[in-house]
């Protein structure tokens, strides 16, 4: 009965102690490790594939989407794009990408993040 008692003290402190260390939040990720964190890198990589467009290089160019207009790879396009990914699909690709129910924030970090890539 002793040890069953020692043991589950020792559970309930454990448990404790792992609650009270990572919270679980991305406040103090740079946009680049939060990209990798959630796993964009996933299906954007450094080159096109059938699952998303790379994301090297595209910041100020123009896309064709699927519905035939064309937009401006730019600050509001990338932030709609992570917000509402079936809001514009590039052209060719399916609609994939899931929401991620991200804050302001992380969407910030990961906007500037995409613009650094050029």
């Amino acid at each position: 009965m002793r040890t069953t008692a020692k043991s589950l003290l020792l559970a309930g402190a454990l448990l404790a102690l792992t609650a009270c260390g990572d919270d679980g939040s991305t406040d103090d990720l740079t946009g680049e490790e939060l990209f990798v964190e959630i796993g964009c890198q996933a299906c954007h990589s450094d080159t096109d594939t059938d699952q998303a467009p790379t994301l090297s290089g595209i910041w100020g160019d123009d896309v064709t989407l699927d519905d035939g207009r064309t937009v401006n790879v730019d600050e509001s396009y990338v932030r709609r794009s992570i917000s509402d990914p079936g809001a514009d699909i590039v052209a060719g690709y399916d609609a994939r990408m899931p929401t991620f129910g991200l804050s302001d924030s992380e969407i910030d970090r990961l906007v500037d993040y995409v613009g650094s890539l050029g």
